[in-house]
């Protein structure tokens, strides 16, 4: 069984930052890709960044783009996501998610694990 549990989100003004943590406990973290996700009220879950199992290559939302970094550290079972120039549409509870999959993976569904999620708020 692999947990996950995010943690950093919180309430920034508009333009600010926001670094987001999901440690990785049970299997090796290494062997799964992983990925952000966010899900706003009404709306369906949608796919922000993922990472390869190396940690050698990324890939974005369009919505994201030059915004958002992903990255991990498989040395503390940690994956991170930095959010600069936040924006109010970026408001919504934010998942991390592991997949045995492989990568490029940007469908909910094809991902074997999940966090509880983390809110984050942004106010104009």
């Amino acid at each position: 069984q692999v947990q996950l549990v995010e943690s950093g989100g919180g309430l920034v003004q508009a333009g600010g930052s926001l670094r987001l943590s999901c440690a990785v406990s049970g299997r090796t973290f290494s062997s799964y890709a992983m990925g952000w996700f966010r899900q706003a009220p009404g709306k369906e879950r949608e796919f922000v960044a993922g990472i390869a199992r190396s940690g050698g290559s990324t890939y974005y939302a369009d919505s994201v783009k030059g915004r958002f970094t992903i990255s991990r550290d498989n040395a503390k079972n940690t994956v991170y996501l930095q959010m600069n120039s936040l924006k109010p549409e970026d408001t919504a509870v934010y998942y991390c998610a592991a997949t045995s999959r492989g990568s490029y993976n940007t469908q909910p569904s094809r991902y074997n694990y999940w966090g509880q999620g983390t809110q984050v708020t942004v106010s104009s």
